[in-house]
């Protein structure tokens, strides 16, 4: 039994975490109650070192001084200021009068008023309960289908997790290790094809079922010629603004993210002080909002180091790479096998969740496949995108059902009695729009080349144009590498370095000596003694 638990600690440890989970304790506490309760274990068990909690003031100062992450809660401030101070329901009053000659006018407009405040909140709650409430009581008011409308305020709110400034992508970004401005780069195009893919429904619908999606009357259309093409102006020119000075900057690379974010957080402010929004209250509402939110996501992030540290210690990156890596199928199977996985467990965990527990587990087996993080990080944002889309845990149709009626009221506008929305119905129109989003899924797998486009174009080199030509030794008689130089110059070239007249000897007499045997060396004068005695005359011992 030990034995068995012993091998098998790293997957045990991750069934845990589930079962914890499914049982509905807080992420963050349950992460590093898991974490800790193994490492214990392990360390009871001799699998661990005894230090091996040592290394979690170093990981959690790590986390907080990650200057990537303060993006947050800049465009989190962004994007409740915005909706607080009534850009929200400017938007969609100015496009639903633009629109509302068309057949399905009204959900065109939530569609396209959902882009625009993806494009400048990144908040997927801020933008469905927004369009909940403006929008939800005109489309029951001129006979749209409840469910298409729930299903289309909904799926619009969401889109706010796949076009930037996403708070999502900040998060893969940082998981992965890759730049938050490619992050950026290669979800912008898929974004904007779900745009037009929500578009294309709303549009067959049309042709289909046209009572489903009517035309506004003329008498709700009260904006018309020159009053219309100014409020047109007014309405959209200064998000379309700000979302180029946020946006744009990032793409051509003037400003980084955070710093993106905070121009975006200064311009929120002044565009709701210019339409005379501005007040304490509403900055103080999304101050108190912004903390909440970037509290809870440090939280999980904290949480997730804990469980990481010991799952890591435990060889369990290992079990999940060879558990994936022995997928038949290779590159593809691998591919189908993770968004499975991440599609099924939508289903009870949210997306953050899911970019805290299994992204880390599956960028390693990405990478050792030679798959794009890039690509692989918005392929996966895109499915968990279906998250708030699944009944019956969908966040976005929690959302939505906390602001659609719940019994009869009477409209004050027409005076007749509108029948409330229930749950059934908002969640048989979300089922249209998921299988929009698990359909981009495979068009993104499909065509790899929607989002690696953010690399940009390298020249092309043809390796069958390319030429090495190798000189032959004696050809023609001739050194193929060229002759050599002499090292100081030719003996008669004037760049011959001179030493001075006449040149040095290094030792050696300049003229052999006269005399036939070679002279005996001279010490000086006279020749030193050395202590012997002297041989001379007259002198005695």
């Amino acid at each position: 039994m030990f034995a068995f638990f012993a091998e098998n600690l790293a997957p045990i440890m991750f069934g845990s975490l589930i079962v914890i989970l499914l049982l509905g304790y807080p992420v963050a506490f349950a992460l590093a109650f898991v974490g800790f309760v193994f490492g214990f274990v392990g360390i009871e068990m001799g699998l661990l070192p005894v230090n091996l909690f040592g290394a979690i003031p170093d990981r959690i100062f790590g986390q907080m001084s990650n200057e990537t992450l303060l993006a947050i809660p800049f465009f989190t401030f962004m994007g409740l200021i915005l909706e607080r101070s009534g850009m929200a329901e400017e938007l969609l009053d100015t496009i639903g009068q633009l629109f509302g000659p068309v057949r399905g006018g009204l959900a065109f407009a939530v569609i396209f008023v959902g882009a625009i405040l993806a494009a400048t909140t990144g908040v997927v709650a801020a933008s469905v309960i927004s369009m909940g409430l403006i929008s939800l009581p005109i489309m029951l008011r001129y006979g749209y289908d409840r469910r298409v409308a729930a299903g289309t305020i909904a799926a619009s709110g969401t889109l706010a997790q796949i076009i930037p400034p996403s708070l999502v992508l900040i998060i893969l970004a940082d998981q992965l290790g890759r730049s938050v401005g490619d992050m950026y780069k290669g979800a912008l195009v898929p974004g904007l094809l779900l745009v037009a893919a929500y578009a294309a429904y709303i549009i067959v619908m049309s042709f289909l079922y046209p009572k489903t999606v009517p035309a506004l009357p003329p008498e709700a259309r009260s904006l018309r010629g020159w009053k219309l093409v100014r409020k047109v102006i007014t309405s959209l020119v200064p998000p379309l603004v700000l979302i180029f000075l946020v946006l744009g900057t990032i793409f051509i690379g003037l400003a980084t993210p955070t710093e993106g974010g905070a121009m975006g957080a200064v311009g929120a402010l002044a565009l709701a002080a210019m339409n005379r929004r501005l007040n304490l209250e509403i900055t103080k509402s999304a101050l108190y909002a912004t903390v909440k939110l970037s509290s809870f996501v440090i939280f999980i992030l904290l949480g997730a180091r804990v469980f990481s540290l010991t799952f890591y210690g435990v060889n369990g990156h290992i079990w999940v790479e060879h558990l994936m890596t022995s997928v038949p199928g290779g590159e593809v199977g691998f591919l189908i096998v993770a968004n499975l996985l991440v599609f099924f467990l939508a289903f009870f965990l949210d997306y953050f969740e899911l970019a805290f527990i299994i992204v880390p587990l599956l960028a390693p087996v990405a990478d050792s496949l030679g798959i794009d993080l890039i690509w692989f990080g918005v392929m996966l944002a895109i499915n968990m995108q279906t998250s708030f889309m699944h009944p019956p845990f969908g966040f976005s149709l929690f959302y939505l059902r906390s602001v659609a009626p719940t019994r009869a009221y009477k409209d004050r506008i027409t005076g007749a009695t509108i029948q409330p929305v229930t749950s059934g119905q908002i969640y048989m129109g979300a089922l249209p729009f998921l299988f929009i989003q698990l359909a981009m899924v495979a068009i993104v797998i499909i065509f790899p080349g929607l989002v690696t486009h953010y690399k940009g174009t390298a020249a092309a080199v043809d390796p069958n144009s390319i030429q090495i030509n190798v000189p032959m030794p004696g050809v023609d008689g001739a050194n193929p590498f060229g002759t050599p130089s002499a090292p100081f110059g030719a003996p008669n070239d004037d760049t011959t370095p001179s030493f001075g007249s006449p040149p040095p000897s290094f030792g050696v007499p300049a003229q052999a000596p006269a005399q036939s045997e070679p002279a005996a060396p001279s010490f000086g004068s006279p020749t030193p003694s050395f202590g012997s005695p002297s041989t001379s005359e007259g002198t005695k011992p």
